[in-house]
């Protein structure tokens, strides 16, 4: 924990993999079993690199994402490795790696496991919301099977903000996380790409939306 937060972690948290969906996780069954808990980690993106964003991705906003991700992963290899140092076991899973390129999912999924750590909700835009910093935030994940505490879910929701259904350019945000529609937004990622905007699927629109309540207030 202190380690987390002396690399600027706004959110930390712990939850079984027993307590969350895991069936199509992308890691074998074994390591599931033999590795039940999951800590997730949360670092915080900039909020002047989401300013410079008008209606489509730059290359700053990708530098930046590219670059939190890079924190994140050396994050979770130093927790992991403090672990292993105590004589556990743990496995560090990449903040930003796809191995289901057609379906464009990672070996697990982070939003899931931080909601159930208690670091934020499901939002309207199917990312993780978290209380102080919204969806502007990234995630990471370390596997272990070191005895910790298991944090609890939080009941808040989005209410009636609705900051990024009008902000979404594919109009692919819906009432409810299950409303969003992937497939128009994937479709905004390849425009977005094919304009040459950035280089890789990405758009942080929403993100930008989401800035929670501490910037509300």
């Amino acid at each position: 924990m202190e380690l987390c937060r002396s690399r600027g972690a706004v959110g930390f948290g712990v939850c079984r993999l027993a307590d969350i969906r895991t069936d199509d996780f992308l890691l074998p069954a074994q390591t599931i079993l033999d590795l039940p808990f999951a800590v997730s980690v949360a670092l915080r993106l900039a909020p002047a690199v989401l300013g410079t964003l008008e209606d489509h991705p730059n290359q700053l906003y990708e530098h930046h994402y590219r670059q939190v991700n890079f924190a994140l992963d050396r994050l979770a290899l130093d927790l992991a490795t403090m672990i292993q140092d105590l004589g556990a076991q743990a496995l560090p899973i990449a903040a930003s790696q796809l191995v289901d390129w057609q379906n464009q999912r990672g070996h697990l999924s982070h939003k899931r496991i931080a909601v159930g750590a208690g670091l934020g909700w499901l939002g309207r835009n199917n990312l993780l919301v978290t209380p102080q910093h919204g969806a502007q935030v990234r995630l990471v994940t370390i596997l272990t099977d070191m005895e910790m505490g298991n944090d609890r879910p939080l009941e808040n929701g989005c209410g009636s903000c609705r900051a990024c259904v009008a902000t979404c350019p594919a109009m692919a945000i819906g009432e409810s996380p299950t409303g969003f529609k992937h497939l128009d937004c994937f479709a905004m990622l390849k425009e977005f790409q094919s304009k040459r905007y950035v280089g890789q699927y990405i758009c942080g629109l929403c993100v930008k939306a989401c800035a929670g309540a501490a910037q509300d207030a």
